[in-house]
């Protein structure tokens, strides 16, 4: 077994993988960025090093700096979560080739061949599993996309490569829409994943989403832990994910159970993976109370491989009762499975729910900000994956996760029952967050009998209803900070490794956070000793930039700029991935005027009134700030 391990990502997740190592005897090493300096993961770890600035590219995007950390560090492997790089195969390679270094996940030629679609698609195809038609290569122009509508009809879809989670992926009604869709499918892999290379298949326009938790160890064995509904999502992105499905008879379950392992064992795969699937449903279906029973001639067909840990592989392990992160560390050591296939047995029915900071009345658009009341709920049947405490601050810099919160329960229904005590006496003050939404899921009908798909929440689900639940159920931003206290633990870095110190008596107002070297200030935590001490490892001061790393949030179409005096400046921090006017263009009320990304959402900035444009203020990759002006109108 390893001695020590990096995560190297941020977060709830990298406080789970830290969780599995303390179980397993191996001391852990957090990386963090500038704005992560008090996060909770940080002071979770045994050790941790400072890897760059806020931004995910010079910090947890930075490979060479957390491979020279890790050996700094003394670690012999390294855990990539989810984000950042978990899915990257240039990483898993140049981990594999450092001498006294394992990486914690798939062979980087399995995680090459499954993480680009069209060699999936092929893979799939030679394990005998039902594939989407359309492509199995990429494709260049918009000729070839129009070529497949034609062939399989409209619509179709135009995938990244590299994508998942709706980033990187266009949808085409018809001939006219394929070359704008081309050139947006493009332009967001290679802004997202580094790769413009897409490819297209036919779009299933309700389908259900259902993925297969799988674990693959280096002696031959792999095994399937069931699947997960996760057909509850806006935009692409998951919202509530369950185990098992509401909606598939046995028979099903079973065909698409045998189809994961046959297809990751035709790709050589090892280690934790999740195998995704769309069934269609042909409208004969019915759902049944325990369980739900999905026609007999409803078609499953193979979407793509997540070839690292799933956000929601939580509601796999309460229905199981298998530590799925413990095998993917105990499996990267070199030990066999020690269960049969056989032995999976699913107990019960989990359902986890996605806290974000985001106001669900305003398309989910991210709310940044500090967590003046944070207390989640507990008791029997409840489960809380987070790094977060009150008083942290739920920064701009990366996604708008606060939390998962998971329940149990012995069938669906009680599942159902025992979420709304849990979301009822789940307290967040300061920020707004999906719990609301959450809530109003709870009651609605179509989640309740598990008829729900895809589409429902984009196409059917009544935006009024979810704006009431936001005024019923939600708290507004917060307004201003918290009270300082009297003593601090102060944090310094030396030669980018962390250290904690608490002073006493140092004046009020004293700025949270640490400073590199010689600099440092005061957290708002209270510490409880007297002098001056230290230690190695994270604080566990509050003021945290803490939000879950890397899952990824989405796209909106949310107004992300506000007008005075003719200038349109920008409604939130991010980053201008396009600009779509220039000086002199004549535009009317709701054109684009550019996209920018905030907290990994790809926001629309759209006019508030018609104009002339006298000046554009921003490129394509510069960084905006709130107020900043985007552009201004004669």
């Amino acid at each position: 077994m390893f001695e020590k391990l990096l995560v190297a990502n941020r977060g709830e997740i990298a406080v789970r993988v830290m969780a599995a190592c303390e179980e397993l005897g191996i001391d852990t090493v957090a990386v963090y960025s500038d704005a992560d300096r008090d996060a909770g993961h940080v002071a979770y770890a045994d050790e941790a090093y400072n890897v760059g600035p806020a931004p995910a590219s010079e910090s947890y995007l930075d490979q060479e700096t957390i491979v020279e950390t890790a050996q700094e560090a003394g670690a012999d492997a390294i855990h990539p979560g989810y984000g950042f790089l978990a899915e990257n195969a240039s990483f898993a390679r140049r981990i594999e080739e450092t001498e006294g270094l394992t990486w914690v996940g798939p062979p980087s030629d399995a995680m090459e061949q499954l993480g680009e679609k069209t060699r999936a698609r092929q893979a799939m195809q030679a394990a005998d599993v039902p594939v989407v038609p359309g492509t199995t290569e990429p494709v260049e122009t918009a000729a070839e996309v129009r070529e497949i509508g034609e062939e399989f009809g409209y619509p179709v879809a135009i995938k990244a490569e590299g994508g998942g989670g709706g980033r990187g992926m266009q949808i085409v009604r018809d001939s006219g829409d394929a070359e704008d869709a081309l050139e947006t499918a493009k332009r967001e892999g290679k802004a997202y994943f580094d790769n413009d290379s897409v490819y297209v298949e036919k779009y299933l326009e309700a389908p259900k989403h259902i993925e297969v938790q799988i674990l693959a160890d280096e002696h031959g064995n792999v095994r399937h832990l069931g699947e997960r509904d996760c057909s509850l999502q806006r935009r692409h992105q998951k919202v509530i994910e369950e185990a098992p499905s509401p909606s598939l008879s046995d028979n099903l379950r079973e065909q698409i159970g045998d189809a994961a392992r046959r297809g990751v064992r035709e790709a050589g795969y090892t280690n934790a993976g999740t195998v995704e699937f769309l069934v269609e449903d042909s409208g004969a279906s019915e759902t049944h109370q325990n369980g739900g029973g999905e026609a007999a001639d409803s078609d499953f067909y193979f979407m793509e491989v997540n070839t690292r840990i799933q956000v929601e592989h939580t509601a796999t392990e309460e229905v199981t009762d298998i530590d799925v992160v413990r095998w993917q560390i105990r499996v990267a050591a070199g030990e066999e499975l020690s269960f049969a296939q056989d032995d999976v047995e699913i107990e019960g029915h989990a359902i986890e729910y996605r806290i974000n900071a985001e106001n669900p009345a305003r398309e989910f658009s991210p709310t940044p900000g500090p967590l003046e009341t944070y207390d989640p709920p507990g008791s029997i049947g409840v489960r809380l994956d987070h790094a977060v405490s009150q008083g942290d601050e739920i920064g701009g810099d990366y996604d708008s996760m606060i939390a998962k919160l998971i329940v149990w329960a012995e069938d669906r229904e009680c599942c159902i029952e025992r979420s709304k005590r849990a979301l009822e006496h789940y307290a967040v003050e300061g920020v707004h967050t999906t719990i609301p939404f959450h809530r109003l899921m709870l009651t609605d009908e179509a989640f309740v009998e598990g008829r729900h798909t895809t589409k429902y929440l984009d196409e059917e689900l009544d935006d009024e209803r979810i704006a009431d639940a936001v005024d019923r159920w939600g708290s507004e931003p917060a307004s201003g900070g918290g009270p300082s206290a009297e003593m601090h633990e102060v944090t310094v870095e030396i030669d980018g490794r962390r250290f904690d110190v608490v002073l006493e008596d140092l004046p009020k107002g004293v700025g949270s956070g640490a400073a590199s070297g010689a600099e440092a200030g005061g957290s708002t935590d209270g510490a409880s000793s007297s002098g001056a001490s230290s230690s190695s490892g994270g604080s566990s001061s509050g003021g945290s930039s803490a939000s879950a790393g890397g899952s990824g949030s989405g796209s909106s179409d949310d107004e992300a700029a506000k007008m005075k005096d003719g200038a349109i400046a920008a409604d939130m921090q991010g980053t201008i991935l396009s600009v779509d006017v220039a000086e002199g263009d004549e535009i009317t009320e709701g054109d684009v005027i550019c996209v920018l990304e905030a907290m990994k959402m790809e926001n629309d900035v759209t006019a508030p009134r018609g104009g002339t444009v006298e000046s554009v203020s921003v490129a394509a990759g510069d960084t905006v700030d709130m107020g900043d002006t985007l552009i201004v109108l004669e």
